[in-house]
């Protein structure tokens, strides 16, 4: 008898457990093999806090520890390709595809978005307030002469200016009013700032940077201006060594329904609206 309620007992422990686990999700604590996860992004995660909020969570609801490094996303992308990451969270929708289709990538999902703006002085040398088109902009400021400051780092934000100014006709490189930092955004917006110039910015970005710079956003709201950013895990079958449950950990973590309503607040009580928004679930 006594054996018989041992075996019980046992039993339901281990239903109990199981129970638990059903509970808890695919977010649940477990002990990982490899607990290091490198997590090459793009500097607006950094810039804007948004990491030191995720990052924390992730780790105490897994037991990960997560290494960001954050640069362009070209530069996320680059990492990948040599296998010096194991997850990518970045904003470069056409090179990711690239990235993806060459095997370099797998299980690219959508994550969350904002949108892009052109900002700078007050005084609008250029006189582009309000104007519709962000093209239509660039193609003013080209003909006025101002400055304007370019990251010119391959990352998302340079990819996308670079498509603009493409469908304004014009070439800016090497003209004595285009500025090339080769710097992330938040040093980018500093170098506008102190230049009294223009410069395409991720609006998070931006948001949390605001207080301390000289400039207005004057350009918003077309299609074009659009951001999105995907995560994407670095393939295990091209690149053995990646900590590749490490990585698909953070990829599921950053789509759940936990961590996208920390992406839904984030930003509201310091600065009045949220610096993205979730977008977990939607297809390109």
């Amino acid at each position: 008898m006594k054996w018989v309620q041992t075996s019980i007992g046992m039993l339901a422990l281990v239903w109990l457990t199981g129970c638990r686990s059903c509970q808890e999700g695919p977010l649940a604590s477990q002990e990982p093999v490899e607990r290091d996860v490198i997590l090459a992004t793009t500097t607006s995660t950094f810039d804007t806090g948004l990491l030191d909020v995720l990052v924390p969570d992730f780790e105490e609801r897994t037991g990960y520890r997560v290494k960001p490094i954050a640069v362009g996303s070209g530069q996320a992308m680059a990492m990948g390709r040599l296998g010096e990451a194991d997850v990518l969270l970045v904003h470069s929708p056409g090179d990711e595809k690239a990235f993806v289709a060459e095997g370099a990538g797998i299980n690219r999902q959508r994550v969350m978005y904002n949108d892009f703006v052109i900002v700078g002085p007050a005084g609008d040398p250029a006189g582009i307030r309000g104007q519709k088109s962000a093209s239509s902009a660039l193609l003013s400021i080209a003909g006025q002469g101002t400055v304007f400051v370019s990251r010119s780092d391959d990352s998302g934000t340079h990819t996308k200016e670079v498509s603009l100014w493409k469908a304004s006709g014009v070439d800016p490189v090497g003209m004595d009013w285009y500025t090339e930092t080769g710097l992330g955004m938040g040093l980018t917006l500093n170098v506008a700032s102190e230049k009294g110039g223009y410069t395409l910015t991720d609006r998070s970005t931006f948001l949390a940077l605001e207080k301390t710079l000289h400039l207005d956003v004057l350009v918003e709201g077309d299609e074009a201006l659009f951001n999105v950013y995907h995560v994407i895990e670095v393939n295990p079958g091209k690149y053995p060594d990646v900590n590749s449950a490490g990585g698909k950990s953070f990829a599921s973590y950053l789509v759940s329904p936990e961590c996208q309503e920390i992406i839904r607040t984030f930003g509201i009580e310091k600065y009045g609206t949220a610096l993205f928004h979730p977008d977990a679930g939607n297809v390109d």
